[in-house]
């Protein structure tokens, strides 16, 4: 349980928090995380505290956030903004070319079979290819998500995360979501806490900035748009625990 503190309200504060490698360790493949009760029990507490102010930013598809942390059904955004739910439930998807899309994911299908090793994620919107338990197959698999993307055309873009490449419909990213939340309640008018760990979260890291938010970058990294850092997500488990979101720099928190 958080200490007991007036200051998530009263400091008028919206948490945005990234999935896997923040609240999550990174697992060899995306099926195999498991979300303990503690976690759920620490995003109920620090949801109920915000007055709903807090939703997950992640790569995952809505479906799936849905079914890691059941029966939680809190604010989120998929697909790295692809997918949007607000405090209503209400639904944002993009229009997409599903024939071009359908094309693009059968030839992807019979790439994975001919390299073992390698999982093809099928987000519906997008398309990711993980290379985690076969990182020889890193370069293959960037030139081929490439060559696809040529095929999509300008609609869609190539998403580099840590081990995977993902082809995605442009027009959205997690600083697009962000952005979108923080104009409707129960978000408008505070101010944005981001924390992510990798390339995909830096447009959010970005936006946050821009609002005068606070930025954490999880993990070592030279390059980032992100003002603070924290170690691991043990070090995030433990922030969210103990620190509650303050406008300065907290202990275990370093620029």
């Amino acid at each position: 349980m958080l200490p007991h503190t007036t200051s998530l309200n009263e400091g008028g504060w919206a948490l945005f928090l990234d999935v896997d490698g923040t609240l999550l360790e990174i697992a060899e493949t995306p099926q195999d995380v498991q979300v303990p009760d503690s976690l759920k029990q620490l995003l109920q507490d620090l949801e109920l505290r915000l007055h709903g102010a807090l939703a997950l930013i992640s790569g995952r598809s809505l479906s799936n956030l849905d079914q890691l942390f059941s029966p939680l059904r809190l604010c989120a955004s998929g697909t790295h903004g692809c997918e949007r739910r607000d405090i209503n439930g209400a639904l944002t998807v993009p229009a997409i070319d599903a024939t071009r899309l359908a094309a693009a994911r059968a030839e992807l299908h019979h790439f994975v079979n001919q390299h073992p090793g390698l999982i093809l994620e099928d987000k519906h919107y997008g398309l990711a290819m993980h290379f985690r338990r076969a990182p020889q197959f890193g370069v293959p698999v960037q030139n081929k998500m490439r060559a696809i993307l040529e095929s999509l055309g300008p609609d869609f873009t190539l998403q580099a995360g840590k081990c995977v490449f993902e082809l995605r419909p442009a027009a959205w990213n997690k600083g697009v979501s962000v952005t979108t939340f923080m104009q409707e309640l129960p978000f408008r008018n505070r101010t944005p806490i981001y924390i992510g760990d990798d390339v995909t979260d830096e447009d959010a890291f970005a936006a946050v900035n821009a609002m005068q938010g606070m930025s954490i970058r999880v993990g070592e990294t030279i390059d980032s748009y992100a003002r603070h850092r924290l170690r691991g997500v043990s070090e995030v488990l433990r922030w969210l625990q103990v620190n509650p979101p303050a406008p300065f720099v907290p202990a275990g928190l370093a620029p």
